[in-house]
């Protein structure tokens, strides 16, 4: 039973909610009332909940403080690379609650900071990204009974409002290498690289591997007699610190998968791989007469950098030799490592391969751009075989 009483101009109640730790009664008082009914209604509000069991005691904590306990939390079942990008947009929250109580902060405050967050120019992605950083947190704060009411629950990320303009290049399709510009780079590739230039581009452009996937590639994962290779891990190295590298799972379940290829490149794979076992001899010669040695980093990487003999290569790396090689061969500038990906769609389009079996060689359970380039390269097949209709009905 609640009990009222006035405090200068204001009323205030207090009630027994519960018990502490020590089995005694917990009194809980709530003032700030303009009258006496309105002190009535909020005890009544609050015996409803003590009652039903719903009652919350919330905490007295910062979403700054919060957060960081969460984001520990977030950090144990997730990727790094995951982690990394929660961190970001546990930031940019930070920016407009870092001292509010994480109890305190209202839809409105929420929903502003969204509104603000597009006003500064950030990408509609980005700010989803946020929002759904920011719905994990509440979520987590109702969960563990620190907060009543979720402030993010009914906000909604703002959409940039599509022109003209907008709606007509929205189906534009990424920079692919055609077949004959391919054969160029691959070429120049092949003459006029650097180490390992030719054997990198040419996986890449021939299974549509991503770049990450290749540098963590080691030779355990061929199979030379069944021509197959198994990607089941990816490359993650934000600070590009060669030896500081982790290797994580695949992005998604249907990333884990096995590759059929040809004979040209297992071949290729297996001149490489000779190369590598020769340079490792030498080394290991060379050391035999010097006094500071040369260790190989002996993980079984594929491709490694030549700067730390054995440590894979980074992805940067392959960024830097890319444009290297389109700007000698005259290509465009603007094409990187992951055009090599939509250009392999574009060639399997063009041998007929179905949208199916190429999600499934790419790793790819759904993929809107893979989706773009197949309907771009089979829409003049579909033309052409409309046309092979016509000219056989017009000869009967």
């Amino acid at each position: 039973m609640a009990s009222f009483y006035k405090r200068g101009k204001t009323w205030s109640f207090s009630i027994y909610v519960g018990f502490d730790a020590d089995g005694k009664r917990k009194k809980k008082g709530v003032g700030g009332f303009r009258t006496k009914k309105e002190a009535q209604e909020a005890a009544n509000v609050l015996e409803m909940e003590v009652l039903g069991g719903t009652y919350i005691e919330e905490k007295d904590i910062t979403f700054f403080d919060f957060s960081k306990g969460w984001l520990q939390m977030y950090g144990a079942n997730a990727k790094a690379s995951s982690v990394r990008i929660r961190q970001h947009e546990v930031n940019k929250l930070n920016t407009y609650f870092k001292h509010i109580k994480l109890k305190d902060i209202t839809r409105k405050q929420y929903q502003d900071a969204l509104l603000d967050l597009q006003q500064k120019g950030f990408a509609v992605n980005t700010i989803s990204g946020v929002h759904g950083t920011g719905r994990m947190i509440f979520k987590k704060g109702i969960e563990l009974g620190v907060i009543k009411n979720d402030a993010s629950q009914f906000a909604r990320p703002p959409r940039k409002q599509q022109t003209v303009e907008d709606i007509e290049n929205e189906t534009e399709i990424p920079k692919y290498l055609e077949k004959e510009q391919l054969a160029t780079f691959l070429r120049f590739a092949h003459d006029g690289g650097m180490h390992d230039d030719y054997t990198v581009f040419l996986l890449l452009a021939y299974t549509g591997i991503r770049a990450g996937e290749l540098c963590a590639l080691k030779w355990q994962d061929i199979d030379f007699d069944e021509n197959l290779i198994k990607i089941t891990k990816t490359y993650y190295n934000p600070s590009n610190n060669i030896k500081n590298f982790i290797l994580q799972p695949p992005k998604t379940k249907s990333s884990r998968r096995t590759i059929q290829v040809t004979d040209k490149v297992i071949n290729e794979l297996k001149l490489h791989q000779l190369r590598q076992q020769k340079y490792r001899a030498k080394l290991e010669l060379e050391n035999e007469t010097v006094e500071i040695k040369t260790e190989w980093h002996d993980e079984g990487f594929i491709f490694c950098t030549p700067r730390y003999p054995g440590y894979p290569l980074y992805i940067k790396f392959i960024e830097n030799r890319m444009a290297r090689l389109l700007r000698i061969s005259d290509l465009p500038k603007e094409l990187t490592p992951h055009s090599l990906r939509h250009t392999h769609t574009s060639l399997l389009a063009e041998a007929g391969v179905t949208l199916e079996e190429i999600m499934e060689r790419l790793g790819h359970s759904d993929d809107d751009t893979t989706r773009k380039v197949y309907l771009h390269v089979t829409k003049d097949m579909k033309k052409e075989a409309a046309h092979k209709f016509d000219a056989l009905m017009d000869n009967l």
